[in-house]
């Protein structure tokens, strides 16, 4: 995409996200039609979120790492966006329900940077990116989507939107969470004191520090570098739950602690 048909649209994204207004799809003159184009885009709709609410871009999500949210999206394989402090919240949070159109929760597993982590010429062993991490984080990712219907309209338009990130609510950090086995780690999500659903590490591409593995590359290839300080959530461990109003939700860790978000 050409600068202006990519600022063109951004804008539309961007206007959509600040009214609360909904898209049935971005018009097909400016939609991206590539990961590549998404991705340019994407940088283009954070450049202008971040001028309009402040802040800085504290980290990166990543999308689509298990299978329920590939098939949801017809995708196979990940993508990611950027968290802007704005939407980032301290656990327990509470926040109003009408900020979203909808509040799609996922029990995620998150990590502080503690160094630089710069893609090499081989793998990533998921040994090397644990000394890179300084602590695990239990977190909820509210995802919500400028797309009327957005489990249709395709990557590209998703990854413009960043990845359709609203919001991240993060739980106490833990420094001694080296011991954890995270890919046998059980969640659960729990919604009004009721067990709803419950998952694994092991549903994050096998384990949540593969998330961070394939960020990694897709962060070089773009000229980008996952940095110290950084948060980085991996994916959805458990199938997802649309909030309503009045909810009260969890997400648990086990060992590695819970987050939790009241819609008011």
């Amino acid at each position: 995409m050409d600068v202006p048909t990519t600022k063109s649209a951004a804008e539309l994204i961007c206007q959509a996200r600040i009214s609360g207004a909904r898209l049935a799809e971005l018009p097909l003159e400016v939609r991206p039609a590539t990961s590549q184009a998404g991705y340019e885009c994407q940088d283009q709709v954070v450049k202008q979120l971040l001028e309009h609410y402040g802040g800085t871009i504290v980290g990166y999500k990543v999308a689509c790492t298990n299978r329920l949210a590939q098939e949801l999206l017809n995708q196979d394989g990940p993508f990611c966006g950027s968290l802007m402090s704005a939407v980032c919240f301290d656990s327990p949070a509470q926040l109003p329900a009408s900020n979203y159109s909808v509040r799609v929760m996922e029990a995620e597993f998150a990590f502080r940077m503690g160094r630089d982590l710069p893609a090499g010429s081989e793998p990533l062993s998921l040994e090397v990116i644990a000394d890179a991490i300084e602590t695990a984080i239990p977190s909820i990712e509210i995802v919500d989507s400028r797309y009327a219907s957005w489990t249709t309209v395709g990557a590209p338009s998703l990854i413009a939107d960043s990845a359709c990130n609203a919001g991240w609510v993060k739980g106490p950090e833990v420094s001694n969470w080296r011991g954890v086995d995270l890919a046998a780690q059980a969640v659960r999500l729990v919604v009004n004191g009721e067990v709803l659903h419950r998952g694994s590490g092991a549903a994050v591409l096998g384990h949540p520090l593969n998330a961070i593995r394939w960020l990694v590359d897709n962060l070089h290839a773009r000229g980008l570098g996952l940095k110290k300080g950084h948060w980085v959530t991996t994916g959805v461990t458990t199938d997802v739950y649309l909030a309503e109003a009045g909810d009260h939700v969890v997400a648990d860790f086990g060992p590695i602690g819970a987050a939790e978000v009241r819609f008011a």
